[in-house]
């Protein structure tokens, strides 16, 4: 779609040669034993070709994993050196895009889950505080599954706060409406799950009456957002009904998010997408969000095949939170 430099110019820099994450950057959030045994493991998938590392998921490793989940949390710290450094310099800095694999939202702090290795976005959060001083983090997480892993790193922190939309009884079953966060982090952490069959009317609803308020009164340094592209209504994974077009509002709207509240500091990072085709659409449509640009998601999306949302079980949902959370 073009979207690059080589047809974009400066609009689009896309960042070459980034350190790799370092063992110290992973362990700020997942236990050293769990890092040095993931290494250790590649021995064993280099003879095997393929090794399954976690059950539920299932999680599979092969010979060059240990490797690239270091480049992939190593391009999420790279993203957000470069923004902060941005900002420092100009208003409206550009939004970034961790476009990588292994995803990172359900790996837990001793170990990977869920097609997850490392916690990108949870290593990018402690980098920004403990590298740029961004005290306060604030985690936006639109994958169709929980973000449990994420969840659980910062369940106790009230610096970082968690807020997950999600399908109502999907994997991996966490993040219900009364986890809100532990000691010091009672109530920084927001879980919705949305009903099954909520699509584009629902979220809108969800960003205008509970993200936007959260953001406004946490009053972040920074927004990290952990971009699943999985509640696509053509993704196999879940039944959501979330179109192209809703991923370019959300892009949309967290970028100006961002530039009210946190000077413009935005990363997103690449979570779940199992159609590649919605999955390609709708990135690509979020990249036009962050430039300006108009949206080309009529080209791809297909209202013919929406059926009604639940809005009366969505606006309980809402209300529910609303009603947790004191917004």
């Amino acid at each position: 779609m073009e979207l690059t430099p080589k047809f974009r110019g400066s609009d689009i820099l896309e960042l070459q040669n980034f350190n790799l994450a370092s063992v110290d950057d992973i362990a700020s959030v997942h236990a050293k034993a769990y890092v040095s045994g993931l290494e250790k493991a590649m021995d064993q998938a280099s003879e095997k070709g393929l090794i399954l590392i976690e059950g539920s998921g299932p999680t599979y490793a092969t010979s060059t994993t240990f490797h690239e989940s270091l480049v992939a949390a190593g391009a999420g710290l790279a993203l957000v050196d470069s923004v902060v450094a941005a900002s420092k310099n100009q208003l409206d800095p550009p939004t970034a895009f961790a476009l990588i694999r292994p995803p990172g939202h359900h790996a837990i702090p001793k170990g990977p889950m869920g097609f997850c290795v490392f916690g990108n976005v949870a290593i990018a959060a402690r980098h920004a505080q403990r590298v740029h001083g961004l005290k306060r983090v604030f985690i936006i997480d639109f994958d169709v599954h929980h973000g449990n892993g994420t969840n659980d790193a910062f369940l106790d922190d009230p610096d970082i706060f968690f807020l997950s939309t999600h399908q109502d009884g999907s994997y991996p079953g966490t993040g219900k409406f009364d986890e809100i966060g532990i000691g010091a982090g009672e109530g920084a952490t927001l879980n919705l799950p949305l009903p099954g069959g909520s699509g584009d009317t629902a979220m809108r609803a969800v960003f205008d009456e509970v993200i936007v308020p959260c953001a406004q009164r946490f009053k972040p340094d920074i927004i990290l957002v952990s971009a699943g592209y999985d509640g696509h209504v053509l993704d196999p994974l879940a039944s959501l009904q979330f179109t192209t077009g809703t991923y370019y509002m959300l892009a949309s709207n967290i970028k100006q998010l961002a530039k009210d509240l946190c000077g413009g500091r935005c990363v997103f990072f690449l979570e779940g997408g199992y159609n590649l085709d919605s999955l390609s659409y709708s990135v690509a449509d979020s990249f036009r969000a962050f430039l300006g640009e108009p949206s080309l998601a009529a080209e791809f999306d297909d209202p013919a095949i929406l059926y009604e949302e639940p809005s009366t079980r969505v606006k309980q949902a809402i209300q529910r939170v609303k009603h947790i959370h004191s917004l």
